[in-house]
């Protein structure tokens, strides 16, 4: 529904940008101002600002689709950009020329206009690479947390947090084996994934069988567990969005069945004991918690289940929510994913304002909330304001 009401908007802008562009290309060279190049740069545009509908309507796990799927999320974040760099300019235009000192009847002289036109294309072309490279670059979030429970031990645990992976028709091959090997360069005794392993559709994924061998060679002394996510569902999405329907949202059957083959121990309101020094508890997500559980166990409930222990409990769940609830319960440390820390400017500041704890450490009472900003991401694959990072958690005994 969202959708179906931001997209007259989402075109009626892009025609706006379209009349824009025409009126500085002519102003650039008469060369535009020929109809065979004039209707060549239109019918360009229009396409590539159809390429996410068009990309939404092909046949599913084609190459087609993907193309044009990939297309369309980068011109989604090509338009954020071109629209934030649009809008500066124009300020700045406008704040000029209101300053006598600055002889506001040469800054209103045509070549002014082609000129801010061009800082305009510099601006997003910039903006863009920035974002495409740092969304590339998998970085490593280092954190300490201390547990003072007396069944811990003396050693450290090394936990390697990564969540948000959204493998489908952005994240390949490439990119996930390069978070392997991130992974591994941090010398896990225990992987976690929090949530969004999936993107929506199973059958984007690429060459799933060597997906999963990729997945195998993560190396960790006590497994690699997950949680699934409001994305690990088969179901259409349209940038982002999603449709109604009067079926229910859960996880296909081949995405179950993938983490298996991947070696990957999915939990599902449930809880593990990690060498005997450690609770780890699993929760559904919050949104869509899947096949078979209709409602999730509260945070008073986790523990109930648990009982009483003397080892620190750690819940793994997707989204960051109940954090106030889960530390009066007694859970002493929570690890989440979802909120991508916004992915990418001005995103990372309206999460800050939405969730408690958007992204990093802090500290509820007596627990220990870490959010991560996820390693891979939907939509454009840009970040810019954010990091895609593993990240690395050293549990040491409270001294």
């Amino acid at each position: 529904m969202v959708a179906v009401l931001l997209g007259p908007l989402y075109f009626a802008w892009h025609i706006y940008l379209l009349w824009r562009i025409q009126k500085w290309l002519r102003g650039v060279s008469r060369f535009f101002n020929n109809k065979a190049v004039f209707m060549t740069i239109n019918l360009a545009y229009l396409f590539m600002a159809f390429t996410i509908v068009i990309g939404f309507l092909s046949p599913a796990g084609s190459g087609f689709k993907r193309v044009t799927t990939v297309i369309g999320n980068y011109w989604l974040g090509g338009t954020l950009y071109v629209t934030m760099s649009y809008v500066l300019v124009w300020i700045f235009y406008k704040i000029v020329i209101s300053v006598p000192a600055f002889k506001p009847e040469f800054w209103k002289r045509p070549h002014i206009q082609r000129v801010t036109g061009l800082v305009t294309v510099i601006l997003t072309a910039v903006l863009c690479i920035i974002g495409i490279i740092s969304a590339h670059d998998i970085k490593i979030k280092k954190y300490t947390v201390e547990v003072d429970e007396p069944g811990f031990g003396t050693e450290d645990i090394r936990i390697c947090l990564v969540a948000d992976i959204h493998m489908g028709y952005n994240i390949d091959i490439d990119f996930v084996s390069d978070m392997v090997e991130k992974i591994n360069s941090t010398d896990p005794d225990l992987v976690l994934i929090g949530g969004d392993i999936f993107d929506n559709a199973y059958e984007a994924i690429e060459e799933p069988e060597k997906m999963a061998e990729l997945y195998r060679q993560i190396k960790s002394r006590y497994g690699v567990y997950a949680v699934y996510g409001n994305h690990d569902i088969q179901e259409p999405i349209l940038a982002g969005f999603t449709f109604a329907s009067k079926d229910k949202k859960e996880a296909s059957p081949a995405m179950d069945e993938f983490l298996k083959k991947a070696g990957v121990i999915n939990l599902r309101d449930e809880y593990v004991i990690i060498d005997d020094r450690l609770i780890l508890y699993g929760r559904p997500d919050y949104e869509r918690p899947g096949r078979g559980i209709e409602e999730r166990r509260s945070p008073q409930k986790i523990m109930d289940f648990i009982g009483e222990t003397d080892l620190p409990v750690l819940v793994l769940d997707h989204e960051p929510r109940e954090l106030d609830e889960l530390a009066e319960a007694g859970v002493d440390i929570d690890l989440c994913g979802h909120t991508h820390d916004g992915q990418t400017f001005p995103g990372n500041i309206v999460c800050a304002l939405k969730w408690k704890n958007s992204c990093g450490y802090k500290v509820f009472g007596d627990m220990d909330s870490i959010v991560t900003s996820g390693v891979g991401l939907f939509g454009p694959f840009m970040r810019l304001g954010t990091d895609a990072e593993v990240c690395e958690i050293i549990l040491k005994k409270k001294a």
